[in-house]
């Protein structure tokens, strides 16, 4: 096990050396603060502190931004290895093919979750400055709930970003097609929403807050749980796809 995070610790390193890095932090927060200022000078205020949170972190909102940028830094973890020749050095450790993408995949999940509290913090913290918290009807707890729920929807499409840099070996495709999905999401829901198999979708399911504040599902048959089943279903699948990929590929 302290093999396995050592692993971890130097991809975080990795990560961490590429100037693409911060950057993220620093667009979230500029988006953020300017978003606000925005809002207070040209709309006369009108929100409560919370409720210009809620709308920073949540996928309707600005948190799409989030994952794009998120699609950005991590598509390459893999990919750039291969075009880089770094993976023949990585793959004559002791430890297995596994578990050195596994530590991949661990270090990009920690570091979804370090953009997203960051964007909430930075969220309620420059509403709280704005805004004030007094009124309104959100809740400190319907913004963390909205953080959640962006992060699932972030980790989703990472995830789908990690297999397909996996399959192609190559960041720019894996940049292209992660984004692409996420930008054609709402389109694809508009247009398959009428029929019923389409439940199955992973588009109609990713975005969790449409079960927020008591909404009705989409679709009858739709909850939930019945949601967070299909997404570990897709989550299995890509990682399944993206770990049998890399074990078995020859590194020339």
């Amino acid at each position: 096990m302290r093999s396995f995070g050592n692993l971890v610790w130097n991809e975080w390193l990795k990560m961490a050396k590429k100037r693409s890095f911060i950057l993220p932090y620093v667009l979230l927060a500029g988006m953020v603060i300017i978003t606000a200022f925005m809002l207070y000078k040209f709309a006369g205020g009108g929100n409560t502190g919370y409720e210009f949170a809620h709308m920073a972190v949540s996928t309707k909102g600005m948190g799409q931004m989030l994952t794009l940028l998120a699609i950005v830094v991590t598509a390459g973890t893999v990919a750039k290895e291969h075009s880089m020749g770094t993976i023949k050095l990585l793959l004559i450790r002791a430890q297995s093919r596994s578990t050195i993408l596994a530590s991949k995949y661990v270090a990009v999940l920690l570091y979804l979750i370090t953009l997203v509290a960051f964007m909430c913090a930075v969220a309620v913290l420059t509403g709280q400055i704005t805004f004030g918290m007094d009124g309104g009807t959100v809740t400190l707890g319907d913004v963390l709930s909205a953080a959640v729920n962006n992060l699932v929807y972030t980790i989703v499409y990472v995830t789908l970003t990690f297999m397909v840099g996996i399959l192609t070996r190559s960041t720019g495709p894996a940049i292209g097609i992660g984004m692409f999905i996420v930008i054609m999401e709402s389109m694809v829901v508009q247009l398959l929403a009428r029929y019923s198999w389409s439940k199955y979708l992973l588009f109609l399911n990713v975005d969790l807050s449409i079960y927020s504040g008591g909404s009705s599902s989409p679709i009858p048959g739709m909850s939930l749980t019945f949601s967070m089943i299909v997404l570990a279903v897709y989550l299995l699948l890509f990682l399944l796809i993206g770990f049998v990929t890399f074990k078995k590929r020859d590194v020339a």
